[in-house]
């Protein structure tokens, strides 16, 4: 089922990892250096100065609950069972694994919560969204659980588009006034009834998590991606009908920030006045939307279509969109609320 991370007390390990970590990775538009091999990531030949280094070490810290805490500036992950992560300054991750842990449990929460606290930590603007390239622009689309999102990015991988990210969407703004997507890990995690749904099988597939059956979720690599221009945010809603409507103003910072990637992590990684920022000069650049659809299954084909068309259409000429419906409100003065 993979490699196993060693004991990080053993004298030995703690002495080999001293030296400077020997995986070099690109994530989130950042270069990583890691004693843990990152598969999902992208693989970086630059042995220079990383922006991130992920160590594996044992720590030395008060017993911590279950979950994420804030803890003299720094953010603490504790996932019993699996590892204790300390997130500092959002240049470092320590990993303290217990013994003999595979390392794909490890890796779930390192590139997830612990990584999304760092993401924070450093003012960057993670979305809980999944990413797809349309004509070279990225749309990333959110939504509660069971909205569909990652059905949705395997219809769209399945019909050639390029998925950017799954679960974690990192957009960071320019100064020329655009915005782009970074690239994420290369893998979807999808769920035994999507992947059914999609026309896998799930026996092909190896489980996010190992050693616990009720973790009922399988990796589908993807291919490498590169940074694109992101276009818009696309909150994702069941409905009586395919509509797409835009979301203004309020509403539209309300969005991000309800669909910000553990969104918890804020006040204690200390980052909510940068957030803040963060998601209105994101506002500036791309437009955000409401896509509602039926829930039956069998028209999602066929909503897809339409969807996409219309977000084409609207690229053009918003006016002609086939689901395009105009808000009353207006967007650019939600920085004054």
């Amino acid at each position: 089922m993979g490699a196993y991370l060693p004991d990080a007390s053993n004298k030995a390990n703690k002495l080999a990892m001293i030296v400077t970590p020997q995986h070099r990775h690109r994530l989130f538009g950042l270069s990583i250096a890691s004693d843990i091999p990152l598969p999902e990531a992208m693989s970086c030949a630059d042995r220079g100065g990383a922006d991130v280094t992920i160590l594996v070490q044992k720590l030395d810290l008060p017993p911590q609950e279950i979950g994420i805490h804030a803890l003299d500036g720094r953010v603490v992950l504790t996932v019993p069972g699996v590892a204790r992560y300390l997130i500092r300054e959002g240049r470092e991750i320590i990993v303290d694994p217990v013994p003999n842990i595979p390392e794909k449990n490890v890796r779930l929460y390192l590139l997830g919560s612990a990584m999304g606290a760092l993401l924070h930590q450093r003012g960057l603007l993670p979305l809980h969204a999944n990413a797809i390239e349309i004509d070279g622009r990225g749309y990333a689309f959110v939504g509660e659980s069971g909205a569909g999102k990652s059905t949705l990015a395997a219809r769209f991988h399945d019909r050639g588009y390029a998925v950017l990210s799954d679960d974690v969407c990192v957009v960071r703004p320019l100064r020329t006034g655009l915005a782009v997507v970074e690239p994420a890990l290369r893998k979807m995690r999808l769920c035994r009834d999507a992947l059914i749904a999609s026309g896998r099988n799930p026996g092909h597939f190896e489980p996010s998590f190992s050693g616990d059956p009720s973790f009922d979720k399988f990796d589908v690599p993807l291919p490498p991606a590169q940074p694109v221009p992101m276009k818009a945010v696309v909150l994702l809603e069941f409905g009586p009908s395919h509509s797409l409507h835009r979301m203004e103003g309020t509403e539209a910072v309300e969005i991000l920030f309800a669909h910000t990637y553990r969104g918890r992590i804020i006040d204690r990684a200390g980052s909510a006045k940068q957030h803040w920022a963060a998601v209105i000069e994101l506002l500036y650049a791309i437009d955000v939307f409401r896509w509602t659809r039926p829930k039956n299954g069998a028209q999602l084909d066929h909503g897809l279509v339409n969807l996409i068309a219309s977000l084409r259409t609207h690229s053009v000429d918003e006016e002609t969109s086939p689901l395009f419906t105009k808000s009353a409100s207006r967007v650019r003065n939600s920085s004054s609320h």
